[in-house]
C-alpha cells in the first residue's frame, strides 16, 4: 500500500486538528497504508522562522514529504486562512515537494464563514507545489470535535461520516481498497 504523510499545521499542543488527523490516520492504516504523522509544532521555531533550510529537522521533514505517496494536510483556520505555522513549513520545502502526490486538505474552525479557506487559501499553494491530485477537502467545525477528559476524540455523527468518506476517497485515489464497515 501507499505511504501517507499526515501533517498537522496546528501550533497548539492540545489541538483538535492534530487529534482529528491522528484519528483519521487510524482509518488509513485500516486501509493498509503506512501513515507517518508530522506535527509542524514539533519542528524548531528558530528553523521555521529563520528560514533555515539546512536545519536537520527541516531536512528530515522535507525527506518525509519526498518519501510519501500521499499527503494529508490538516490546519486550523485563523482569520480566513491556514495557520502561519503551516505556511512556515510549506515555505521551507522544495518548490515541487508535492509533485505527483495525492493530497487531501482538511481544516477545522469555529465558524462556517471559513469553510472556503481550503479552496481559496490552501488549494492554490498545494497546486503550486506540484500536487498531482488534490482531492476535495473537508472543513470540520470545532463544535463537532469533542475531546474527552482522557484525550479521546469524539466526532459528531454527520461530520464523522463525511470525514470517513473523504478519507476513503483519498485511500482509493492512492490505489487502496475499500474497507467495509470502517468506522470514523
Amino acid at each position: 500500500m501507499a505511504t501517507v504523510l499526515s501533517v498537522s499545521g496546528s501550533p497548539s499542543a492540545t489541538s483538535r486538528t492534530a487529534r482529528l488527523l491522528r484519528h483519521l490516520d487510524a482509518r488509513l492504516e485500516r486501509h493498509g497504508h503506512e501513515v507517518i504523522p508530522l506535527d509542524a509544532r514539533t519542528l524548531p521555531a528558530t528553523a521555521l522562522l529563520g528560514a533555515d533550510f539546512a536545519h536537520p529537522a527541516i531536512a528530515e521533514a522535507a525527506a518525509l514529504f519526498a518519501r510519501a505517496d500521499g499527503v494529508v494536510i490538516g490546519t486550523p483556520i485563523y482569520k480566513a486562512a491556514y495557520s502561519g505555522l503551516l505556511k512556515s513549513l510549506l515555505d521551507l520545502l522544495p518548490q515541487y515537494a508535492l509533485e505527483g502526490k495525492t493530497v487531501l486538505p482538511l481544516a477545522t474552525g469555529g465558524t462556517l464563514a471559513h469553510v472556503l479557506a481550503i479552496d481559496y487559501a490552501l488549494r492554490p499553494v498545494l497546486g503550486s507545489m506540484g500536487a498531482g491530485h488534490i482531492l476535495q477537502g473537508w472543513f470540520t467545525l470545532d463544535k463537532d470535535l469533542e475531546v474527552g477528559p482522557d484525550g479521546a476524540l469524539t466526532i459528531a455523527p454527520g461530520s464523522a461520516e463525511a470525514l470517513g468518506q473523504a478519507v476513503d476517497r483519498f485511500s482509493l485515489a492512492l490505489g487502496g481498497t475499500p474497507v467495509l464497515a470502517a468506522t470514523g
